[in-house]
């Protein structure tokens, strides 16, 4: 069945991915616990897969215009997947009670603050990045590819408890580890094909888990193909650090939110 509401909201995530490589989990994951109600582990298995095959045609038009770094992918890849195995291995052989699933929703909300601080430092840390780059660029690179993994192994943990992480906290690694080689639309293009494998290897866990509402799923994807597209297209040209700037502020009032819904839910 269609629902317009639904539509809406993965038109909104699926243009704001496409412009800034951020808001497949940090913004879609919260709606879907408190707007529509989903359980927690359904919101973050659904999600994996909408992240996934939004992020999916927005690298279409990304891998277009030449802005993939596939090496820095590659090693991001390393940490991420063997990671996300790990985790998954870990939830099946600990599943969820009722007291796990509270713990699911404060980690989501916590995630999502994360992703927002992160946002907000993300120009910082670049400017530490391009500095050590330059005045200590032995070091540097001796210590880049292993800080590239170690990042990926934590987007993997995270990834694939909360399904939150992969575009924002993916893209501050990458600003402060490559500041000099990656430009911000290639570090949106890299970030953004780095977590799509990551998603699906997480989404198929859940898959296997009965963690995935499919009807929702097709709702979501009818409203973000065609955003993602049009933001795809549009974010080589307009002001990142403003939009990612909004999108923090607006993941810190929704991070507030969760963690209030799960230490005070009948004050909601």
């Amino acid at each position: 069945m269609i629902d317009g509401l639904l539509i809406a909201s993965g038109a909104l995530t699926g243009l704001l991915v496409g412009l800034t490589g951020v808001g497949g989990g940090a913004l879609m994951t919260p709606l879907l616990l408190l707007v529509f109600g989903v359980a927690p582990l359904a919101a973050v298995g659904t999600d994996l897969w909408f992240a996934a095959l939004t992020k999916m045609v927005a690298t279409r038009v990304h891998h277009g215009y030449g802005l993939i770094d596939w090496s820095v992918a590659k090693r991001l890849w390393l940490g991420s997947l063997t990671a996300s195995l790990a985790t998954l291995a870990w939830v099946r052989l600990h599943p969820p009670d009722e007291s796990a699933v509270v713990m699911l929703k404060t980690a989501i909300a916590g995630a999502v603050m994360l992703t927002a601080l992160g946002l907000l430092f993300q120009r910082h840390l670049h400017a530490l990045g391009r500095r050590l780059r330059t005045t200590d660029d032995v070091h540097f690179k001796t210590v880049q590819l292993p800080l590239t993994v170690i990042a990926g192994a934590v987007l993997g943990v995270l990834v694939t408890l909360t399904s939150v992480g992969a575009g924002a906290l993916g893209a501050v690694f990458l600003a402060y580890l490559y500041p000099l080689r990656l430009t911000p639309p290639r570090l949106i293009a890299t970030d953004i094909v780095h977590a799509i494998p990551l998603a699906i290897f997480a989404g198929f866990g859940h898959l296997l888990l009965g963690n995935v509402d499919f009807h929702l799923l097709g709702n979501l994807l009818a409203g973000s193909i065609p955003a993602v597209l049009l933001g795809a297209r549009l974010s080589a040209s307009l002001p990142h650090g403003f939009l990612r700037g909004l999108l923090a502020v607006v993941l810190l009032a929704i991070g507030g939110k969760l963690v209030w819904s799960v230490f005070a839910p009948d004050q909601l």
